[in-house]
Protein backbone atom coordinates (compact mmCIF):
# COMPACT_ATOMS: atom_id res chain seq x y z
CA UNK A 1 0.00 0.00 0.00
CA UNK A 2 2.80 2.08 0.81
CA UNK A 3 4.21 1.61 -2.68
CA UNK A 4 0.97 2.05 -4.44
CA UNK A 5 0.50 5.62 -2.79
CA UNK A 6 4.49 6.61 -3.10
CA UNK A 7 4.91 5.54 -7.20
CA UNK A 8 1.50 4.41 -8.42
CA UNK A 9 -0.86 7.64 -7.79
CA UNK A 10 1.74 10.19 -8.28
CA UNK A 11 2.93 8.31 -11.85
CA UNK A 12 -0.87 8.44 -13.07
CA UNK A 13 -1.76 12.16 -11.69
CA UNK A 14 1.95 12.86 -14.24
CA UNK A 15 0.64 10.59 -16.91
CA UNK A 16 -2.92 12.41 -17.03
CA UNK A 17 -1.61 16.13 -16.66
CA UNK A 18 1.08 15.23 -19.32
CA UNK A 19 -2.30 14.14 -21.53
CA UNK A 20 -4.05 16.60 -20.66
CA UNK A 21 -1.04 19.19 -22.08
CA UNK A 22 -0.31 17.29 -25.36
CA UNK A 23 -4.32 17.72 -26.07
CA UNK A 24 -4.14 21.34 -25.22
CA UNK A 25 -0.48 21.81 -27.18
CA UNK A 26 -2.39 20.63 -30.11
CA UNK A 27 -5.56 22.37 -30.19
CA UNK A 28 -3.53 25.37 -30.01
CA UNK A 29 -0.54 25.06 -32.62
CA UNK A 30 -1.82 22.08 -34.67
CA UNK A 31 -5.60 22.13 -34.79
CA UNK A 32 -6.83 22.98 -39.04
CA UNK A 33 -6.91 26.06 -40.03
CA UNK A 34 -10.44 27.30 -40.77
CA UNK A 35 -11.18 28.40 -44.71
CA UNK A 36 -12.97 31.78 -44.64
CA UNK A 37 -14.78 33.01 -47.45
CA UNK A 38 -13.48 35.42 -49.93
CA UNK A 39 -14.86 36.88 -53.22
CA UNK A 40 -13.01 34.35 -55.19
CA UNK A 41 -14.83 31.41 -53.53
CA UNK A 42 -18.84 32.91 -53.61
CA UNK A 43 -21.37 31.39 -51.03
CA UNK A 44 -24.36 32.59 -52.08
CA UNK A 45 -26.76 32.10 -54.89
CA UNK A 46 -28.44 34.23 -57.21
CA UNK A 47 -32.09 34.25 -57.53
CA UNK A 48 -33.58 36.15 -59.98
CA UNK A 49 -37.42 37.56 -58.72
CA UNK A 50 -40.52 36.21 -59.66
CA UNK A 51 -44.18 37.40 -59.32
CA UNK A 52 -47.38 35.34 -59.97
CA UNK A 53 -49.60 36.39 -63.12
CA UNK A 54 -52.67 37.76 -60.54
CA UNK A 55 -55.99 38.86 -61.58
CA UNK A 56 -56.81 42.77 -61.23
CA UNK A 57 -58.09 45.99 -62.20
CA UNK A 58 -56.45 48.02 -64.65
CA UNK A 59 -57.76 51.80 -65.03
CA UNK A 60 -55.73 53.13 -68.07
CA UNK A 61 -55.70 56.96 -66.99
CA UNK A 62 -53.33 58.90 -68.60
CA UNK A 63 -51.98 61.95 -67.26
CA UNK A 64 -50.82 64.96 -69.13
CA UNK A 65 -48.96 68.32 -67.77
CA UNK A 66 -51.26 71.11 -69.36
CA UNK A 67 -52.16 74.61 -70.19
CA UNK A 68 -54.77 76.89 -69.67
CA UNK A 69 -55.25 79.18 -73.30
CA UNK A 70 -57.56 81.28 -74.54
CA UNK A 71 -59.26 79.88 -77.88
CA UNK A 72 -57.78 81.74 -81.18
CA UNK A 73 -59.47 84.93 -82.28
CA UNK A 74 -61.59 84.57 -84.71
CA UNK A 75 -60.17 87.03 -87.82
CA UNK A 76 -62.87 89.63 -89.24
CA UNK A 77 -62.36 89.97 -93.07
CA UNK A 78 -63.71 92.67 -95.70
CA UNK A 79 -65.94 90.95 -97.99
CA UNK A 80 -65.94 93.97 -100.41
CA UNK A 81 -63.20 95.57 -102.52
CA UNK A 82 -63.88 99.47 -101.71
CA UNK A 83 -63.33 102.34 -99.18
CA UNK A 84 -64.06 101.97 -95.39
CA UNK A 85 -67.03 104.47 -94.68
CA UNK A 86 -67.92 103.71 -91.06
CA UNK A 87 -66.30 102.09 -88.16
CA UNK A 88 -69.26 101.16 -85.97
CA UNK A 89 -67.78 98.37 -83.29
CA UNK A 90 -64.51 100.10 -80.90
CA UNK A 91 -61.93 97.64 -79.50
CA UNK A 92 -62.93 96.67 -76.36
CA UNK A 93 -66.54 96.03 -77.19
CA UNK A 94 -68.49 92.82 -76.46
CA UNK A 95 -70.25 92.04 -79.82
CA UNK A 96 -72.48 88.74 -80.68
CA UNK A 97 -72.48 86.63 -83.75
CA UNK A 98 -73.81 88.85 -87.38
CA UNK A 99 -73.17 92.32 -85.07
CA UNK A 100 -72.12 95.56 -87.04
CA UNK A 101 -68.79 95.96 -87.37
CA UNK A 102 -67.59 98.92 -90.26
CA UNK A 103 -69.12 99.62 -93.89
CA UNK A 104 -67.21 99.27 -96.87
CA UNK A 105 -68.57 101.15 -99.89
CA UNK A 106 -67.50 100.25 -103.59
CA UNK A 107 -68.06 102.80 -106.58
CA UNK A 108 -69.34 100.71 -109.20
CA UNK A 109 -67.88 103.28 -112.82
CA UNK A 110 -71.42 104.21 -115.02
CA UNK A 111 -71.02 102.68 -118.33
CA UNK A 112 -71.32 104.84 -121.88
CA UNK A 113 -74.58 105.39 -123.08
CA UNK A 114 -75.56 105.17 -126.99
CA UNK A 115 -75.04 108.95 -127.35
CA UNK A 116 -71.73 108.37 -125.90
CA UNK A 117 -72.06 109.97 -122.24
CA UNK A 118 -70.36 108.62 -119.63
CA UNK A 119 -73.70 107.30 -116.62
CA UNK A 120 -73.05 108.48 -113.36
CA UNK A 121 -71.23 105.92 -110.87
CA UNK A 122 -73.04 104.17 -108.77
CA UNK A 123 -72.24 103.11 -105.05
CA UNK A 124 -72.33 99.68 -103.28
CA UNK A 125 -72.41 99.13 -99.98
CA UNK A 126 -71.69 95.91 -97.70
CA UNK A 127 -71.69 95.79 -93.80
CA UNK A 128 -69.54 93.41 -92.44
CA UNK A 129 -70.60 91.75 -89.34
CA UNK A 130 -69.07 90.02 -86.58
CA UNK A 131 -67.63 86.10 -87.51
CA UNK A 132 -68.35 85.11 -83.92
CA UNK A 133 -69.62 86.08 -80.48
CA UNK A 134 -66.61 88.29 -78.20
CA UNK A 135 -64.51 91.25 -77.41
CA UNK A 136 -63.36 93.35 -80.05
CA UNK A 137 -59.84 92.96 -79.51
CA UNK A 138 -58.70 95.09 -82.80
CA UNK A 139 -59.55 97.21 -85.54
CA UNK A 140 -56.95 97.20 -88.04
CA UNK A 141 -58.34 99.59 -90.28
CA UNK A 142 -59.13 103.05 -90.26
CA UNK A 143 -62.23 105.48 -91.75
CA UNK A 144 -61.64 106.42 -95.98
CA UNK A 145 -59.14 103.21 -95.81
CA UNK A 146 -59.40 101.00 -99.65
CA UNK A 147 -59.59 97.55 -98.74
CA UNK A 148 -59.13 94.43 -100.80
CA UNK A 149 -62.03 91.13 -100.45
CA UNK A 150 -60.00 89.15 -97.87
CA UNK A 151 -58.20 92.47 -96.23
CA UNK A 152 -58.12 91.38 -92.27
CA UNK A 153 -59.97 94.34 -90.78
CA UNK A 154 -60.35 93.06 -87.15
CA UNK A 155 -59.66 90.33 -84.91
CA UNK A 156 -62.62 89.00 -82.21
CA UNK A 157 -61.31 87.49 -78.84
CA UNK A 158 -63.68 84.69 -77.90
CA UNK A 159 -64.62 84.24 -74.04
CA UNK A 160 -63.89 80.48 -74.52
CA UNK A 161 -60.85 78.88 -73.32
CA UNK A 162 -59.27 75.50 -73.89
CA UNK A 163 -56.67 73.07 -72.03
CA UNK A 164 -53.95 71.97 -74.16
CA UNK A 165 -50.82 69.66 -73.18
CA UNK A 166 -48.37 67.55 -74.84
CA UNK A 167 -48.67 63.08 -75.14
CA UNK A 168 -45.68 61.31 -75.22
CA UNK A 169 -45.14 58.96 -77.99
CA UNK A 170 -45.90 55.89 -76.35
CA UNK A 171 -48.65 56.91 -74.41
CA UNK A 172 -50.81 56.65 -78.04
CA UNK A 173 -50.66 53.29 -77.26
CA UNK A 174 -52.44 53.35 -74.26
CA UNK A 175 -55.08 55.78 -76.41
CA UNK A 176 -56.12 53.71 -79.26
CA UNK A 177 -59.78 54.63 -78.35
CA UNK A 178 -60.10 58.28 -78.50
CA UNK A 179 -62.01 59.68 -75.38
CA UNK A 180 -63.83 62.35 -76.61
CA UNK A 181 -63.23 64.23 -72.66
CA UNK A 182 -60.82 64.79 -69.74
CA UNK A 183 -61.02 65.43 -66.15
CA UNK A 184 -59.01 68.71 -65.58
CA UNK A 185 -57.37 70.22 -62.33
CA UNK A 186 -56.79 73.50 -62.43
CA UNK A 187 -53.31 74.51 -60.33
CA UNK A 188 -55.09 76.74 -57.60
CA UNK A 189 -58.55 77.12 -59.32
CA UNK A 190 -62.21 75.18 -58.79
CA UNK A 191 -62.97 71.89 -58.21
CA UNK A 192 -61.84 68.83 -61.44
CA UNK A 193 -63.97 69.00 -64.49
CA UNK A 194 -65.13 67.68 -67.44
CA UNK A 195 -63.48 69.29 -70.11
CA UNK A 196 -65.01 68.28 -73.48
CA UNK A 197 -64.30 68.13 -77.23
CA UNK A 198 -61.27 66.30 -76.43
CA UNK A 199 -59.15 66.35 -80.21
CA UNK A 200 -55.49 64.24 -80.15
CA UNK A 201 -53.72 65.85 -83.60
CA UNK A 202 -49.91 65.19 -84.35
CA UNK A 203 -48.71 67.62 -87.09
CA UNK A 204 -47.61 65.74 -90.40
CA UNK A 205 -44.14 66.55 -91.92
CA UNK A 206 -44.14 69.81 -93.91
CA UNK A 207 -47.57 71.06 -92.31
CA UNK A 208 -48.33 74.88 -93.00
CA UNK A 209 -48.32 77.21 -90.23
CA UNK A 210 -52.06 77.76 -88.66
CA UNK A 211 -54.10 80.03 -90.46
CA UNK A 212 -53.71 82.72 -87.48
CA UNK A 213 -50.18 82.38 -88.42
CA UNK A 214 -48.64 80.55 -85.83
CA UNK A 215 -46.36 77.64 -86.61
CA UNK A 216 -47.92 74.37 -86.29
CA UNK A 217 -46.56 72.60 -83.04
CA UNK A 218 -44.48 69.68 -83.21
CA UNK A 219 -45.61 65.99 -81.93
CA UNK A 220 -48.36 64.93 -80.93
CA UNK A 221 -50.89 67.50 -78.92
CA UNK A 222 -54.15 67.21 -76.87
CA UNK A 223 -56.69 69.89 -76.84
CA UNK A 224 -60.05 69.71 -74.82
CA UNK A 225 -62.80 72.95 -74.21
CA UNK A 226 -63.21 74.09 -71.04
CA UNK A 227 -66.93 74.97 -70.03
CA UNK A 228 -68.52 78.19 -70.07
CA UNK A 229 -69.44 77.91 -66.22
CA UNK A 230 -65.94 77.16 -65.25
CA UNK A 231 -64.08 80.55 -64.71
CA UNK A 232 -60.27 79.57 -65.49
CA UNK A 233 -57.93 82.63 -66.73
CA UNK A 234 -54.71 82.72 -69.71
CA UNK A 235 -51.58 80.50 -68.76
CA UNK A 236 -53.08 78.52 -65.52
CA UNK A 237 -51.49 75.75 -65.24
CA UNK A 238 -53.63 72.45 -65.19
CA UNK A 239 -53.32 68.46 -64.74
CA UNK A 240 -55.42 66.51 -67.63
CA UNK A 241 -56.23 62.73 -66.81
CA UNK A 242 -57.87 61.38 -69.95
CA UNK A 243 -59.56 57.87 -69.83
CA UNK A 244 -58.42 55.07 -71.70
CA UNK A 245 -60.43 52.87 -70.36
CA UNK A 246 -60.87 50.17 -67.39
CA UNK A 247 -60.22 46.15 -67.68
CA UNK A 248 -61.61 44.63 -64.70
CA UNK A 249 -60.93 41.24 -63.44
CA UNK A 250 -58.77 40.27 -66.09
CA UNK A 251 -55.07 39.01 -65.50
CA UNK A 252 -52.05 41.39 -64.84
CA UNK A 253 -48.39 41.19 -64.09
CA UNK A 254 -46.42 44.30 -63.47
CA UNK A 255 -44.92 46.41 -66.92
CA UNK A 256 -41.28 45.32 -65.88
CA UNK A 257 -42.40 41.73 -66.38
CA UNK A 258 -43.31 42.48 -70.22
CA UNK A 259 -40.98 43.31 -72.91
CA UNK A 260 -43.21 45.47 -75.11
CA UNK A 261 -46.06 46.42 -73.65
CA UNK A 262 -48.24 47.21 -76.29
CA UNK A 263 -50.96 44.48 -78.28
CA UNK A 264 -47.88 41.75 -78.40
CA UNK A 265 -45.06 41.02 -75.73
CA UNK A 266 -43.28 38.89 -74.44
CA UNK A 267 -42.52 37.13 -70.58
CA UNK A 268 -39.69 35.27 -69.25
CA UNK A 269 -39.99 32.39 -67.50
CA UNK A 270 -37.33 30.62 -65.03
CA UNK A 271 -37.42 26.87 -65.34
CA UNK A 272 -36.39 24.31 -63.00
CA UNK A 273 -32.77 22.87 -64.70
CA UNK A 274 -31.55 26.88 -64.61
CA UNK A 275 -32.88 27.18 -68.33
CA UNK A 276 -35.00 30.93 -69.25
CA UNK A 277 -38.19 30.34 -71.41
CA UNK A 278 -39.91 33.35 -73.76
CA UNK A 279 -43.58 33.23 -73.97
CA UNK A 280 -44.73 35.31 -76.10
CA UNK A 281 -48.54 37.00 -74.97
CA UNK A 282 -51.41 38.80 -76.20
CA UNK A 283 -51.64 42.15 -73.98
CA UNK A 284 -54.46 44.93 -73.71
CA UNK A 285 -54.68 48.02 -71.72
CA UNK A 286 -51.38 49.40 -69.53
CA UNK A 287 -51.86 51.83 -66.58
CA UNK A 288 -47.83 52.57 -66.36
CA UNK A 289 -47.54 49.98 -63.36
CA UNK A 290 -49.50 46.89 -64.03
CA UNK A 291 -50.62 45.08 -67.74
CA UNK A 292 -53.30 43.32 -68.81
CA UNK A 293 -52.07 39.79 -70.31
CA UNK A 294 -55.17 38.30 -72.82
CA UNK A 295 -53.34 35.20 -73.60
CA UNK A 296 -49.89 33.57 -72.82
CA UNK A 297 -50.54 32.39 -69.25
CA UNK A 298 -52.60 31.50 -66.59
CA UNK A 299 -53.46 32.65 -63.51
CA UNK A 300 -50.84 32.10 -60.76
CA UNK A 301 -47.82 30.89 -63.44
CA UNK A 302 -44.58 32.65 -62.39
CA UNK A 303 -42.71 35.07 -64.47
CA UNK A 304 -39.58 37.11 -63.96
CA UNK A 305 -40.14 40.01 -62.66
CA UNK A 306 -37.46 42.19 -64.59
CA UNK A 307 -37.09 41.22 -67.99
CA UNK A 308 -33.31 40.40 -68.72
CA UNK A 309 -31.24 43.21 -69.44
CA UNK A 310 -33.56 45.92 -68.45
CA UNK A 311 -32.48 48.47 -66.00
CA UNK A 312 -32.27 47.73 -62.49
CA UNK A 313 -34.95 49.40 -59.99
CA UNK A 314 -32.09 51.15 -58.60
CA UNK A 315 -30.88 52.87 -62.31
CA UNK A 316 -34.72 54.37 -62.59
CA UNK A 317 -35.02 57.88 -61.76
CA UNK A 318 -37.27 59.20 -59.24
CA UNK A 319 -40.88 60.09 -61.11
CA UNK A 320 -40.05 57.67 -63.55
CA UNK A 321 -41.49 54.25 -64.42
CA UNK A 322 -39.28 51.18 -66.16
CA UNK A 323 -41.70 50.29 -69.13
CA UNK A 324 -40.34 46.93 -68.72
CA UNK A 325 -38.19 46.59 -72.27
CA UNK A 326 -35.82 48.80 -71.65
CA UNK A 327 -37.36 52.15 -72.07
CA UNK A 328 -37.82 54.47 -69.47
CA UNK A 329 -40.73 56.85 -68.71
CA UNK A 330 -40.41 60.08 -66.99
CA UNK A 331 -44.05 62.46 -66.12
CA UNK A 332 -43.71 65.74 -67.26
Amino acid sequence: MNIARKWVFPIIRILIFAAIAAALIKIAFFAAPEVEAGPEFPTGEIVEPQVAVAVGTILNDVAVQGTVAADAASPIQATLAGEVTEIVATVGAAVAVDDRILTIRQEVPGVINDDGTMAASTYKTIIVRAPAAGVVSSISVIKGQLVEVGDPVGQIAPPSFSVSGTLEPDQLYRLLNQPTEATVTVTGGPAPFACTNLKITTSLAGEEPAADGSAAASGTSVTCSVPAEVKVFNGLQAQMSIPGGVAENVLVVPVTSVEGIAEAGNVYIASEDGTTEVRPVVLGLNDGVNVQVVSGVAEGEMVMQFVPGAPEVSDVPDGCTDMGNGNVVCEG
